[in-house]
């Protein structure tokens, strides 16, 4: 079943990838034919950009707590790193951006193709022990470790978003004479995917208790081990239209000599889609008592279950992000940097055992340069 999903969604991001890349060719085309006859243009025809980013990303998942963690809180073995803290995701995503866009001469629309790719992924290994051991009662040649801990985890996220647009140049008096604003309509596309995998195992309780036995005392333990181990994937992928407006406002310099500019965005989108969830774990526990001697087996099954949960459902995810930033132009050139936001509500399922809708959000800083040609 796993391969079939799988399957399923590489044709998906098949379609996507040549569908994308269809339609940049297709725009790149029609740009560079009007370029080449737009010689006499008094400012850039077509505008590149290329930058990156750091963001902080969220709506990966909720942290796998098997209930031994509740049920032994005071084990020194358990932290100072707690499996929970071990298990989180990394906070930040690293990623790139890339845009082109086109005025035509003697024209205020706008037409643009962009898009941002960022991904993120750790792998963590946390281990506890104690210095004390433990050592065999029947055998003091035989010792171990009395408590420890082992938790492995690792994470991995993608997010892609692509736009492609159409916007008209309104400039708004309240800009000045050298300020612009745009208001944009166009489509949006998005891809989310998550996957972690993490495995605990523990024996946070052992004690000892010494007998006396007629010219032989010896000693018996009494500890609980434990198993727990979970796989998740998690994706959202969706498609919608999208409203934007953009504006840029110089304040100190000129275009000839250069300026600085403070630039924002704003834009909203109605996202349809699939949001698919795959969950699966076990947990498991034992228990060594041995009290009774005459016992054949004092090593004793508590428990051991699984559990998780499947989804793959049509949803529709609403979409809000902006933008704000300074950028230093000189000619046909522009360096800019700022701060920029994108939420989507509701586009992940982050639950383990149930469905659970939460937000994929993407936040933090960026850098870009762009360059105009056709001027």
């Amino acid at each position: 079943m796993s391969e079939l999903i799988n399957n399923r969604d590489s044709r998906a991001t098949i379609r996507w990838k040549l569908l994308t890349s269809a339609s940049a060719l297709a725009l790149t085309a029609y740009v560079s034919i009007s370029v080449a006859n737009a010689e006499d243009a008094d400012r850039p025809l077509l505008w590149i950009e290329l930058g990156g980013q750091m963001e902080n990303v969220s709506g990966q998942g909720e942290i796998f707590a098997p209930p031994f963690l509740a049920a032994n809180p005071n084990s020194p073995v358990l932290g100072p790193v707690t499996p929970l803290q071990a298990q989180k995701p990394p906070k930040f995503g690293f990623g790139e951006e890339g845009k082109i866009s086109f005025q035509p001469e003697d024209s205020d629309w706008i037409f643009s193709a962009a898009i941002r790719y960022g991904k993120s992924s750790n792998a963590r290994e946390v281990q506890h022990q104690t210095s004390r051991p433990h050592v065999s009662g029947f055998n003091p040649n035989v010792t171990a470790i009395a408590d420890f801990s082992d938790t492995m985890a690792r994470h991995q996220e993608t997010h892609a978003i692509v736009d492609f647009s159409a916007g008209k140049d309104v400039g708004l008096g309240v800009l000045g004479k050298d300020g612009s604003s745009a208001l944009s309509l166009g489509v949006r596309i998005a891809q989310f995917t998550s996957k972690a995998d993490s495995d605990l195992r523990a024996r946070p309780d052992l004690r000892i208790k010494y007998y006396a036995y007629p010219g032989h005392p010896f000693q018996l333990k009494y500890f609980h081990t434990y198993h727990a181990m979970i796989h998740a994937v998690r994706g959202f992928h969706g498609i919608g239209p999208t409203l934007s407006w953009n504006g840029s406002v110089p304040f100190v310099g000129n275009q000839q000599d250069g300026e600085l500019t403070f630039d924002w965005g704003a834009n909203a989108a109605i996202l349809f889609g699939k949001q698919k969830a795959r969950v699966r774990h076990q947990q498991s526990a034992h228990y060594d008592n041995w009290k009774f001697l005459a016992a054949q087996s004092p090593y004793r099954s508590v428990y051991h279950h699984s559990g998780g949960h499947t989804n793959v459902r049509s949803v529709t995810v609403p979409n809000v992000g902006g933008f704000a930033g300074i950028s230093y132009r000189y000619a046909n050139a522009k360096i800019s940097l700022g701060y920029r936001a994108d939420v989507f509500f509701g586009a992940m399922d982050t639950g383990i055992d149930a469905v659970k809708k939460s937000n994929a959000a993407f936040n933090g800083p960026f850098a870009s340069i762009s360059v105009g040609i056709g001027d």
